[in-house]
C-alpha cells in the first residue's frame, strides 16, 4: 500500500486545487479514511480489473474522476467485497452492478433528504461570526454513528419482510412476476400550483403529501414503491388492502384544506418486480385510471373489481348486497360501473367507481 501523501504539515487534508478545506475535513469524517489512490490504484490493491471496478463505481452513481487521488481505504474495501462475491459464484458480474447501482440510488435520495431537510435546518449558527459550514463538523460528528445504527436497522426489517414475502411465494416464476394491486394517487392541479407557489411553500405542500401517503400506505399493509413529488406509486398483495389503502388517501388528504384534491387509480394483475420497482402493463393501467379518475375519487380496473368481489369485499350486483346486508356481515366497498372509454395505449376498458358501503 502506497504512504498518504495527502496530508499536509498543518494537519489539514490535501485538496485539489478550489475544494474547500472544511468540506474535506467532513468527508474524511463521514467514510473514516484519508484519500490516497487514483482509481487505477484503488482496483489495483482491491483486486478487481480497472474496467470492472469503474462499472461498480458508476453503477454506485459516481463520476469518472480521472486520476485523482480521491478514494480511500474504504473505497478499496467495497470494491474487494463486491468482486469477492462474484469470485464466489454467490452474485453474477450482472447481478454484482445491479446491487451497486440499486444501493447507490436508494443512499443517494436518502443523503439529498439528509443534508436538505435535515442537516440544513440544524446547523444555523449559534454564534455570530460562525459560518455553516463551521457547525456542520461537529453536528455530523455527533450524529453520524446514531445515523448509521439507524440505517442498519431499518435495512434489516425490510430485508425480513422482502424475504417473507419471497418465501410465501407460490414459485420461482412468483418472485419476479407477481399478482399484485397496483395503485397510483395523483395531487389534482399540481402544475398550476408550482407557478402559484413559493419554493419553500410548495416543498412543504409536496413533503406533507409524501409524508401522509407513506404513512397511510405502510400503517395499512402496502408498500410504497415509490414518490414522483405530486404523485406516488404503491402496492399490496390483495386487493381489498388496496382498495382500502386508496380510500384513506382520499379521506385523510381531503380532510387537509391546504391540500388540492387527489385522484386514485388502481388495477390488478401481474406485474414484474426488479430492483424495487414495479413494471407491466397492469402499472400502466394503473396510471391511466388515475388521469381519468375524478377529483377525490377511487377508480379501479375489472381484474381489481373480480378479486374484490371474488373476496367478498364487495358486491357483484346491489341485489347480492341486499342479500348479504341481511346477514352476519355487511360488504366493505361499493362498485359502480363508469362508462367504457378508450384509453391511449391500452385499447377499450371499463372502469369501477370505488367508495366504501355504509
Amino acid at each position: 500500500m502506497a504512504e498518504s501523501d495527502n496530508v499536509d504539515g498543518g494537519g489539514e487534508p490535501a485538496s485539489e486545487e478550489g475544494e474547500d478545506p472544511i468540506a474535506l475535513r467532513i468527508e474524511q469524517l463521514i467514510i473514516g479514511a484519508e484519500r490516497q489512490y487514483t482509481p487505477f490504484q484503488a482496483a489495483r490493491a482491491a483486486g478487481v480489473p480497472m474496467e470492472l471496478a469503474s462499472r461498480f463505481w458508476r453503477a454506485m452513481g459516481f463520476p469518472d474522476i480521472g486520476q485523482a487521488k480521491a478514494l480511500t481505504e474504504m473505497d478499496v474495501l467495497a470494491l474487494r467485497r463486491l468482486a469477492g462475491l462474484v469470485e464466489a459464484g454467490l452474485l453474477s458480474e450482472a447481478m454484482a452492478v445491479q446491487v451497486a447501482r440499486s444501493t447507490g440510488q436508494t443512499t443517494a435520495r436518502l443523503a439529498d433528504w439528509q443534508i436538505d431537510s435535515f442537516l440544513e435546518g440544524l446547523t444555523d449558527p449559534p454564534e455570530p461570526g460562525m459560518t455553516q459550514t463551521e457547525v456542520a463538523y461537529p453536528l455530523v460528528e455527533l450524529l453520524l454513528p446514531e445515523l448509521q445504527e439507524f440505517l442498519v436497522y431499518v435495512w434489516r426489517r425490510q430485508l425480513a419482510a422482502a424475504s417473507g414475502r419471497v418465501v410465501q411465494a407460490q414459485d420461482d416464476e412468483e418472485m419476479v412476476d407477481r399478482r399484485l394491486s397496483v395503485g397510483f394517487a395523483d395531487l389534482v392541479g399540481f402544475t398550476r400550483l408550482t407557478r402559484r407557489l413559493e419554493e419553500e411553500e410548495l416543498g412543504e405542500l409536496v413533503e406533507a403529501f409524501e409524508t401522509t401517503a407513506a404513512d397511510q400506505v405502510a400503517a395499512h399493509g402496502g408498500r410504497l414503491i415509490k414518490t414522483l413529488g405530486d404523485e406516488v406509486l404503491f402496492a399490496a398483495d390483495d386487493a381489498g388492502t388496496a382498495a382500502d389503502i386508496g380510500l384513506r388517501l382520499v379521506e385523510t388528504l381531503r380532510d387537509d384544506p391546504m391540500m388540492p384534491e387527489l385522484r386514485v387509480g388502481i388495477a390488478f394483475g401481474t406485474v414484474t418486480t426488479r430492483m424495487g420497482d414495479v413494471f407491466g402493463n397492469t402499472v400502466n393501467l394503473a396510471s391511466r385510471l388515475t388521469s381519468i379518475a375524478p377529483k377525490d375519487m377511487v377508480l379501479v380496473d375489472t381484474a381489481m373489481r373480480e378479486e374484490l368481489t371474488e373476496a367478498g369485499e364487495a358486491p357483484a350486483s346491489e341485489k347480492a348486497a341486499d342479500a348479504r346486508a341481511a346477514g352476519p356481515a355487511g360488504y366493505r366497498f361499493a362498485l359502480q360501473p363508469m362508462h367504457r372509454r378508450p384509453v391511449r395505449g391500452m385499447g377499450v376498458i371499463e372502469p369501477w367507481l370505488l367508495t366504501r358501503r355504509s
